[in-house]
């Protein structure tokens, strides 16, 4: 909800591979490495850590701390969900807004690829679905949903029963996404696909097809941030935090899909966004038509519909037409994932999507550089969001 002095100094990262044979700790230290020398900082000027997805998946912040040759005051780790990295990247900017640290480290870095698939009991969060009140996704082992992507199917069949949508319109975010993949060599799927290849692929659970889900992937990430002041100082053009505000949560929210659609919700209701009135928006003293590219959580594709209308991109039930004909393509109306997203790049829990904002606004994105790319914003499902500028 508020404005904020703070800025992305350095990124680094390995890329996004289907898998790797390297440890996490192997892998947060090249990401880390690589945001130094981007910064042009020390590693012992970090005096901050903020860690997301800890073990087994990925590393504890005390493991980062000594692993990592780190010495600082201030530590903190998000829950092991996907939801979290701006949430994460918005309490590392509000404890150096207030000055409780120098420069932070946010890290993701974690391997997907040595456990087995999500719903199954080899995933480390498997227990989760069976908690009180259902799993975090909107599980439910009792009517047989133990992924998230039942949860999201059943959100996405309600959501075009209500507004009588055509379910293969879906396949223009998958296709324009992985068309954007293909000048993103850090992505892990670079091939083309078509219309044609959509309608094709396989349900997982319908009316969501195997092209409509995101990849697992292997991640490491790392973030310095600083307030705009210092990182003026250091080597990299500064990317500044404009506006945020944090995740919801309320008896009619659901992670995969609008308020109201989902498996739990409390009322029913219809759906009326907050749109341009976000508060995100007055932070940052700017308009849904300032923004010139929308980086979005995309574990499935509906969700970069959601999020488009949520935040007043378009109306509710408009969004399935408003994609089409390139419109969110790089050099559309508005470029959406232009690193490909969790569909095409590969699911970093919005990671992958933060490197690539820090690019386009730097100019050093090559082949998929967004012209006069100014501001670009992130915002999910979830109801967080994050307008970063130069």
């Amino acid at each position: 909800m508020a404005s904020i002095d703070v800025a992305i100094a350095g990124v680094g990262s390995i890329g996004f591979p289907r898998s790797t044979a390297d440890s996490v700790p192997v892998l947060a230290e090249r990401a880390l490495s690589a945001a130094l020398e981007d910064a042009g900082l020390e590693r012992s000027s970090i005096d901050a850590l903020f860690v997301h997805i800890g073990s087994p998946r990925g590393l504890d912040y005390d493991a980062v701390g000594r692993l990592l040759a780190l010495d600082v005051g201030v530590a903190s780790q998000t829950w092991s969900h996907g939801r979290f990295t701006a949430t994460l990247l918005q309490h590392a900017a509000l404890m150096l807004h207030h000055g409780f640290a120098r420069y932070a480290l946010c890290l993701g870095a974690f391997r997907n690829s040595q456990f087995d698939r999500h719903g199954t009991p080899g995933f480390p969060d498997f227990a989760e679905a069976l908690r009180d009140g259902g799993g975090p996704h909107g599980e439910q082992p009792a009517a047989g949903l133990l992924a998230p992507v039942g949860g999201a199917a059943m959100a996405t069949r309600r959501y075009m029963h209500v507004y009588g949508l055509d379910p293969d319109m879906l396949g223009a975010v998958a296709v324009v996404q992985r068309r954007a993949a293909q000048r993103n060599p850090a992505a892990a799927l670079q091939h083309a696909i078509t219309l044609d290849d959509y309608r094709s692929s396989p349900f997982v659970v319908a009316p969501l097809r195997r092209l409509d889900c995101s990849i697992p992937v292997d991640v490491a990430v790392a973030l310095l941030l600083t307030t705009t002041e210092r990182a003026g100082a250091l080597r990299a053009k500064p990317v500044r935090m404009l506006g945020l505000q944090g995740i919801h949560a309320s008896p009619n929210e659901f992670v995969f899909g609008q308020p109201g659609l989902g498996f739990n919700q409390r009322d029913e209701f219809t759906y009326k966004p907050l749109g341009a009135a976000e508060p995100v928006f007055a932070a940052a003293g700017l308009r849904p038509a300032d923004v010139d590219a929308l980086y979005c959580y995309d574990g499935f594709s509906t969700q970069v519909l959601w999020t488009l209308e949520r935040f007043g991109f378009c109306a509710p039930g408009e969004a399935n037409d408003w994609v089409q004909h390139g419109r969110i393509e790089i050099g559309g109306e508005l470029p959406v994932n232009t690193n490909g997203g969790h569909l095409s790049e590969g699911h970093s829990n919005g990671w992958g999507h933060t490197v690539e904002i820090v690019r386009q606004l730097r100019g050093e994105a090559g082949p998929r550089q967004i012209e006069e790319c100014e501001c670009a914003m992130w915002a999910t499902t979830f109801g967080d969001a994050i307008i970063y500028g130069t």
